[in-house]
């Protein structure tokens, strides 16, 4: 499976990729991270060892992303989108005949959009819908730690259009500001933060159990999710 994570450019989009990781860490699930993303490299900073920055502005490149499919379909690989990368990696798609190659594979190849509740974030994904058509699925998470009204989003032709495509809609819960905090400031994956009880940057007893909990909630979300 190919998912690739489109963010909006001011979320802390670490949250994200880390959380979909950390699941996929806990279901010894095999899986290899790219991050697009020169400005902060967030992927790469929370897990080391499993994510690789890959250049986007270059066919060989993005190639590094796929080329471990044809030996290894049944892996996972995750992509972490930075911002302006749809236009480049839309190019690249298109000549490559991805989509065409990978049915032939029997890989998946999965967007995630990852919504505030704003309006760009909500245009964006119109974009990403206009871009791919029905070829890839599309998962829209909205993401409650960067809003609270996604009346905005629900009412949007960008949603009809995506639904329209077999898109599913997921809501992503708010953690505890404090406890975000700690854990982007300690480099700390979600794993780490749950399962550190002595370590120099360990949460405290109570903070672990939110965060678990958040966790949880988060990963039953996933399970709806026909990945």
């Amino acid at each position: 499976m190919l998912h690739f994570v489109n963010v909006p450019a001011d979320d802390p989009r670490w949250r994200d990729i880390s959380l979909f990781t950390s699941n996929s860490t806990e279901a010894e699930v095999l899986f290899v991270g790219f991050d697009t993303d020169r400005s902060h490299s967030s992927f790469t900073r929370f897990y080391e060892g499993f994510a690789s920055p890959v250049v986007v502005d270059t066919y060989e490149g993005l190639d590094t992303v796929v080329n471990g499919f044809e030996t290894h379909p049944q892996q996972s690989v995750i992509v972490d989108l930075a911002a302006q990368t749809l236009a480049p990696l839309a190019r690249w798609i298109k000549d490559s005949e991805l989509f065409e190659v990978f049915a032939g594979l029997g890989v998946t190849v999965n967007f995630w959009h990852v919504l505030d509740d704003g309006k760009d974030s909500s245009d964006l994904l119109g974009t990403l819908v206009d871009t791919f058509g029905n070829r890839p699925n599309y998962i829209v998470v909205q993401n409650y730690g960067r809003g609270n009204d996604f009346a905005l989003l629900l009412g949007s032709q960008s949603l009809s259009k995506a639904t329209a495509h077999g898109a599913r809609v997921i809501a992503l819960p708010r953690l505890h500001d404090a406890s975000m905090r700690k854990i982007d400031a300690r480099n700390t994956s979600f794993w780490k933060a749950v399962n550190d009880r002595e370590g120099q940057n360990a949460l405290g007893l109570l903070e672990r159990q939110r965060v678990k909990s958040w966790l949880a909630t988060s990963y039953a979300a996933f399970d709806t999710l026909p990945l």
